[in-house]
C-alpha cells in the first residue's frame, strides 16, 4: 500500500477514534448532570414533602380545646363569662397573647386580644372566681386566670399554655357584647396563632335567682 495512503487511513481512523471519544465524553457530562438534577429535584421534593407534613400534623394536633363556659348573673342578666380551656391532646405550646376570641351574639361581633392586667395566677384565687379583677375588662381584651400550671409557663407577660395546663379567659361580656339577657343565642371561637380554632355556641337559659350558670 502506498505510504501516504496509509498515513490517510490512519488520520481518519484516529479523527473517528477522537471524535468517538469526545461524543462519549459528552455523553457521560448530560448524564452526570441530568442525574445531578434529578438528584437536586428529589432532594427538594423530599424536604417539601417532610416540610407540608410537619405543617399538617401540626395543623390538625395543635389547638385549644374549651372545656366549659360559666355566665354570671347581675340583675337579670349574664354579664361576665368564665371560659375553661386547656390545649388539645398532642398540642404544640400555644402563646395566649397571639390568640384571639371571636364573640358574636348575631347582632354585634367583637374580636377580643390579651391583656396582661388583671391576669391571676392560682396561688393568687381565694374564694369567688368572678370577684377576681381579671373580670373588670374592656369591650376588646380578655384576661386570664390559671388554674393548672405545672411547669409555669403561663406568665402575664408571656402566657405559654401547654400539656397539661389549665386557665380561664375572662369576658367582660357587658362591655364586649352588653349584658345577655335570657335566650340570647351566642356564638364564638378562641383562634391560636397555629392549628385549630375552638368554637362555641350556647343560648342563655331562663335566669332565676342562681348567680352562676353552666353555659357550655
Amino acid at each position: 500500500m502506498d505510504i501516504k495512503l496509509l498515513k490517510f487511513t490512519c488520520n481518519i481512523q484516529a479523527a473517528i477514534g477522537i471524535g468517538a471519544m469526545i461524543v462519549f465524553v459528552a455523553m457521560v457530562l448530560v448524564a452526570g448532570i441530568a442525574a445531578s438534577v434529578l438528584v437536586n429535584t428529589s432532594s427538594n421534593l423530599e424536604n417539601q414533602a417532610l416540610k407540608s407534613g410537619q405543617e399538617t400534623i401540626t395543623e390538625v394536633s395543635t389547638g385549644i380545646a374549651v372545656e366549659e363556659i360559666e355566665g354570671h348573673k347581675n340583675g337579670d342578666t349574664i354579664d361576665e363569662l368564665a371560659i375553661n380551656i386547656r390545649p388539645r391532646a398532642g398540642s404544640q405550646s400555644i402563646d395566649l397573647s397571639e390568640t384571639v376570641v371571636e364573640i358574636s351574639d348575631s347582632s354585634t361581633k367583637n374580636f377580643l386580644v390579651y391583656s396582661s392586667t388583671g391576669f391571676t395566677d392560682s396561688d393568687a384565687i381565694n374564694g369567688d372566681l368572678f370577684l377576681l379583677s381579671s373580670f373588670d375588662g374592656t369591650a376588646t381584651q380578655f384576661r386570664l386566670v390559671v388554674l393548672e400550671d405545672a411547669d409555669g409557663s403561663c406568665e402575664s407577660d408571656n402566657p405559654v399554655i401547654n400539656t397539661g395546663d389549665h386557665v380561664v379567659i375572662c369576658i367582660d361580656v357587658a362591655n364586649a357584647l352588653g349584658a345577655l339577657s335570657t335566650n340570647t343565642d351566642i356564638f364564638g371561637n378562641i383562634i391560636s396563632e397555629e392549628g385549630l380554632g375552638a368554637p362555641f355556641g350556647f343560648r342563655v337559659p331562663g335566669l332565676g335567682g342562681d348567680t352562676l350558670y353552666e353555659l357550655y
